[in-house]
């Protein structure tokens, strides 16, 4: 599965971020204003740009952002150590988008985290594993990740919605530092706003044969990027900061788009944050 952002979608954001303007961050990269437009639409050309200047400009680590310009990747997990835990994606409007199903394997009660824009994937991998669908977490209320909701609530009349949006029913909102048992396993919440002002991320641990925990980020961070601040850029930054890569190291990072990640590969190679 490739990135979500190329290196020319995270310069953009990067400029975004720094209020610098395609001319200045031409200039630092040695381009053209075209050139440096064509980089950050298609992510190739990466070679002849001077990155340790134009990096430190946008508040990127040159380093990192030259990495992922010559194509470096997450590597491929293997979530078997994860049995109870299957990544779907799905497509639509020329996007794709990650939902993610866990379940308990003694009492065969499942929670989603964000839905997708098909239902019928997760309907048909509950079937097939006989599941029954308890708890639905929401990332965030961004349509692609909850359009799917209307039919699993029709599928499952008594599931739990957990979600941070401040109009959402009291018994529907995330409590930080609350547990909810789903079987063994526990799942907590912590607030992520930047990329969404209802922003949340759920941690899932005490897995089976002591799995490390699982971090399911919406589009608070990606591989190599992080989710378009919106306007609230030091936000969202300050927030994966502070509430997931503060996270142990091989923590397991489940993002709404793209491939998985770890909170040590993202300390390593994504070019917004140094260490």
């Amino acid at each position: 599965m490739n990135l979500e952002d190329h290196a020319g979608d995270i310069v953009r954001k990067a400029r975004a971020m720094s209020h610098v303007s395609a001319n200045a961050a031409a200039a630092a990269a040695r381009l053209s204003k075209e050139d440096l437009a064509a980089f950050e639409a298609s992510g190739l050309g990466g070679q002849r740009i001077n990155f340790n200047v134009l990096a430190p400009l946008v508040g990127l680590d040159a380093r990192k952002l030259e990495r992922i310009a010559n194509g470096w990747l997450p590597a491929t997990k293997d979530t078997d150590q994860w049995r109870e835990l299957r990544m779907i994606t799905t497509a639509g409007e020329g996007m794709t988008v990650n939902c993610f199903l866990i379940w308990d394997a003694e009492t065969r009660t499942a929670a989603l985290f964000d839905t997708g824009m098909d239902a019928h994937p997760v309907l048909e991998l509950i079937a097939a594993k006989q599941l029954t669908l308890q708890h639905v977490f929401i990332t965030h209320s961004h349509w692609d990740h909850v359009d799917a909701l209307p039919k699993l609530r029709r599928a499952f009349p008594d599931l739990q919605l957990h979600n941070s949006s401040k109009k959402a029913p009291a018994a529907q909102r995330n409590q930080p530092g609350r547990m909810i048992p789903l079987g063994g396993l526990q799942i907590a919440s912590r607030e992520t706003p930047g990329h969404a002002d209802d922003g949340a991320t759920y941690i899932i641990s005490d897995w089976p044969n002591n799995a490390p925990q699982v971090a399911v980020v919406g589009d608070t961070i990606f591989a190599g990027s992080i989710g378009n601040g919106n306007g609230h850029w030091e936000l969202a930054k300050q927030k994966v900061r502070d509430e997931i890569l503060s996270l142990p190291r091989e923590t397991l990072i489940c993002p709404g788009h793209g491939p998985l990640t770890s909170v040590a590969e993202e300390r390593a190679n994504n070019p917004f944050f140094e260490f």
